[in-house]
């Protein structure tokens, strides 16, 4: 099922003593309209469509083999279920304003298709263990999808860093120029940040695929299923040790979000890089036209505004995280239903990032580097830390170094002059181990060349780093599983 196939709202009706519903027997009369469309939750979890028939399928054929269901109605119900997911990836299940949540929904449908088996589906089963499979499942597929985007964009990067191995700029700190880099060490310092929301992504996918199905509502059900069995139908590796566990443990979500939310930091932090090196005062990046806009007044205008949502997302996505936390930080009983609220923000994040890493790829690919204008900006006093070095070279103590070279550009300010363009009898009035090769140290390319150390901005060391970063491509992979394949994450 597909985003453009969820309706933005579904028109919620009270059901009455005629339609079915999951836990009406026990009441006297319908909810109240204000509280059923309150409760109600088809419009979030309608997106579990797919992967509620994948859990129901299991859980059919688990009863089978438990002797609930027989052969004719194991076979009569998964064709059922077969047909309700045509209808889902198609976009013709007909949902009614009655289906409280995607799980009513699917057991209507099936009790029209096949009759009273359909009665039988939940024997043995709440809807505390059925939702959080079919969210296990979703999420599944979820962390696959997302580290395929973030790897895109870390493919972005690595190209960068391999057409501009011979762009120097400035390297900062506090805002200040510091130290000349590469241009490529820049890019590459960004794709290890999301290397490590890849891994991230790879180490929390074992917790998540892990079945809560068998737990029923908190203590486990009276029906004799084999649960490793039906971990091994759903693609889990083990069945979660815990009843109780789990139908209460949101970790898992937690954990997604939290993920999400420093990747969100991440292009937080690459963005606004890039929308400061595209503005005037800076200048040696430019956006292709494709990925910036104008303004509806001024037109000369050309605003990075891919960059600026990018960065203004991370807060959404740090407050989808803080929200979840503060739903899950009280909760007393084995299922509450708080817990409803774990999916929006989920499925929130998910979309935003997997709407934005495509965008930000693109535009990064197609990004325009202005290698003269970079050099332009080097500040001559950008080099002092390479004078300190030249001194040590010639048997001064750093820290005896460091003052001379700052003393060298109080003098060189008073002067009125750059750093590089002080003369020599001031320099060594500062200390004779200055000598005419001193001025060789003012050349920003061997400047960049001596930082050879793995790591380092040198060509040399960058060259070694990109294959490193084209090998970490190759891993920490999220593996599909084998019900990958019967529905997508979106």
């Amino acid at each position: 099922m597909t985003n453009n196939q969820r309706p933005s709202t579904i028109d919620h009706r009270p059901p009455t003593t005629d339609h079915h519903t999951l836990w009406g027997g026990r009441f006297g009369k319908g909810p109240d309209p204000r509280f059923w469309a309150l409760n109600a939750s088809l419009e979030v979890d309608r997106r579990l469509a797919l992967h509620d028939v994948a859990g129901t399928r299991a859980w059919v054929r688990a009863l089978g083999r438990a002797g609930v269901l027989t052969r004719e109605e194991v076979a009569a119900l998964l064709q059922g279920l077969d047909r309700v997911e045509a209808e889902f990836r198609e976009g013709t299940f007909a949902f009614q304003p009655t289906d409280e949540d995607i799980h009513t929904a699917l057991e209507r449908r099936l009790k029209e298709l096949v009759g009273e088996p359909a009665l039988k589906v939940h024997t043995g089963r709440s809807r505390n263990d059925q939702v959080v499979t079919a969210f296990r499942l979703w999420m599944r597929e979820a962390l696959a999808h997302l580290e395929e985007a973030i790897r895109d964009l870390q493919e972005a990067l690595l190209h960068r860093a391999e057409q501009d191995l011979d762009v120097i700029v400035p390297g900062y700190t506090h805002l200040q120029q510091a130290q000349p880099i590469l241009l490529s060490h820049w890019w590459l310092a960004h794709f290890w940040a999301l290397q490590r929301d890849r891994e991230r992504l790879g180490d929390l996918f074992p917790r998540v695929n892990r079945l809560p199905l068998g737990a029923a509502a908190l203590a486990g059900t009276t029906v004799a299923v084999d649960r490793r069995a039906l971990a091994r139908d759903l693609g889990f590796d083990a069945p979660l040790p815990n009843a109780w566990d789990a139908v209460s443990d949101r970790d898992f979500v937690a954990e997604f979000l939290f993920v999400a939310a420093l990747l969100g930091v991440h292009l937080s932090r690459l963005a606004e890089g890039i929308v400061l090196f595209t503005s005037r005062e800076f200048g040696f990046l430019e956006l292709d036209d494709a990925f910036a806009s104008g303004s509806s007044l001024m037109p000369q205008k050309k605003n990075p505004d891919a960059f600026e949502l990018a960065r203004g997302q991370s807060g959404v996505l740090i407050g989808l995280l803080t929200g979840l936390l503060a739903t899950l930080k009280a909760l007393p009983s084995a299922y509450d239903k708080d817990l409803q609220e774990d999916k929006a923000p989920t499925f929130r994040a998910y979309d935003l990032l997997t709407a934005l890493l495509p965008v930000l790829a693109d535009a990064l690919r197609t990004l325009k580097v202005r290698p003269q204008r970079a050099l332009d900006l080097l500040d001559p006093g950008l080099l002092a830390t390479d004078l300190a070095d030249y001194l040590v070279a010639q048997g001064v103590p750093f820290r005896e170094a460091h003052e001379i070279v700052g003393k060298a550009l109080r003098l060189a300010e008073e002067k009125g002059l750059a750093l590089p363009d002080l003369p020599l009898e001031d320099f060594q009035r500062l200390h004779p181990a200055f000598g005419e090769d001193v001025y060789r140290v003012f050349d920003p390319k061997a400047a960049v060349a001596r930082r050879r150390v793995e790591g380092g901005t040198a060509p040399q060391a960058l060259r070694v780093q990109m294959e490193q970063a084209r090998q970490a491509l190759q891993t920490a992979r999220i593996s599909p599983s084998p019900t990958q394949a019967q529905g997508g994450a979106s």
